[in-house]
């Protein structure tokens, strides 16, 4: 039980941070690596704690070598240690999708359960500074269309500690999947070690009149959705994944029986999503309750441009969200005046290209 007087906050990266030094100290065999897991930056502040009471021995940098470091990974696991392997930008997994998907999702199908590989690789993803068409990839459906791996995308500093340390406990191999904006969002965090169960929901806002299933930092926009649509006295059940592969179906399936509509707001692009997934989900298991289409917020078709005001229009918003909503309730949505106020105006001395 943890200890309900207990009112700490600290951030998202400082409980990643915390969960892997306490994942260490309670498993020898957990180890980390990664390019710039020693920093003194630490990935974002999320490997300082473990990178200091370790050392070197245990938390280590390596060469730019993904699919080989992978293997070695693997290897590790498959002879009972745990590691952790870090991506500090999500695009790289694509360097070492032959071990992931052909190697460590497989190992313990192939050998009858005689063989596991517990193993966690974390990714990052989302919106910053320019991060571009190269630097900011959500692949997440990558990883949910191969069996045999689980995927974990958290959403606050809670989850985000007691999920990265049920992966590192997990036999099986699982994704972590971290965003960029979420890094410095506080929240209550108990200070000893606990897990979350993967595969399970929650519901961070209850509602009466629309689900709103979002993951990892479109949680925050949808609760920000949520408090603009109780202006229109529209109630939104928000339910925030947390893990994604395995879904939590089962809650899903009770809040639609509930409301009846369905927005699903992911960070990956629309076509082949998890969005499309849920959706597929919703229309199969429960048509019978839906009053309204399903609605989809999420990346356009289009690689992520770098320009700062095509960045602002590619991503989506909680206003994208409100859109959605509003849209299933056959409401006029809310249109700016047209006064050019509206309009990105681009520093004069940019000269493309875009």
């Amino acid at each position: 039980m943890h200890n309900l007087n207990e009112k700490r906050e600290i951030k998202y990266s400082e409980a990643l941070s915390e969960a892997l030094a306490q994942a260490m100290e309670k498993d020898p065999g957990v180890f980390v690596f990664g390019v710039g897991v020693d920093d003194p930056k630490g990935i974002f502040g999320t490997t300082l704690l473990a990178s200091k009471r370790f050392g070197q021995a245990r938390v280590f940098d390596t060469p730019l070598s993904e699919n080989a470091l992978t293997g070695i990974a693997v290897g590790a696991a498959l002879e009972g240690m745990r590691p952790v392997m870090v991506h500090a930008r999500d695009d790289f997994f694509l360097l070492a999708m032959d071990q992931i998907i052909n190697h460590a999702a497989k190992w313990r199908f192939m050998f009858g359960g005689q063989h596991s590989v517990p193993m966690v690789i974390r990714g990052i993803i989302g919106q910053g500074w320019g991060q571009a068409a190269q630097h900011s990839q959500s692949l997440q459906a990558f990883f949910m269309h191969a069996p045999g791996l689980k995927v974990i995308m958290p959403s606050n500093a809670y989850n985000a500690k007691g999920l990265l340390m049920a992966a590192i406990e997990d036999p099986n191999p699982v994704i972590c999947i971290e965003h960029r904006k979420l890094f410095d969002l506080k929240s209550f965090v108990p200070s000893k070690p606990y897990s979350l169960p993967l595969g399970r929901a929650q519901c961070v806002r209850p509602g009466a009149d629309v689900t709103i299933v979002a993951v990892s930092q479109m949680v925050e926009e949808a609760l920000k959705a949520a408090q603009q649509l109780n202006q229109r006295n529209i109630q939104a059940d928000v339910l925030d994944l947390q893990t994604i592969k395995p879904f939590d179906r089962e809650a899903i399936l009770g809040s639609l029986k509930k409301t009846g509509r369905l927005v699903i707001a992911d960070t990956g692009w629309l076509t082949c999503g998890l969005s499309a997934e849920i959706a597929a989900f919703a229309c199969e298991q429960a048509f019978s309750h839906l009053k309204a289409p399903v609605k989809r917020v999420a990346l356009p078709d289009f690689p992520t441009p770098c320009a700062k005001t095509l960045e602002t229009a590619y991503y989506p918003t909680s206003q994208s969200i409100v859109d959605a909503v509003v849209d299933l309730f056959g409401k006029v949505k809310e249109t700016k005046p047209l006064d050019g106020s509206n309009i990105a105006v681009i520093d004069a001395e940019f000269k493309g290209p875009f």
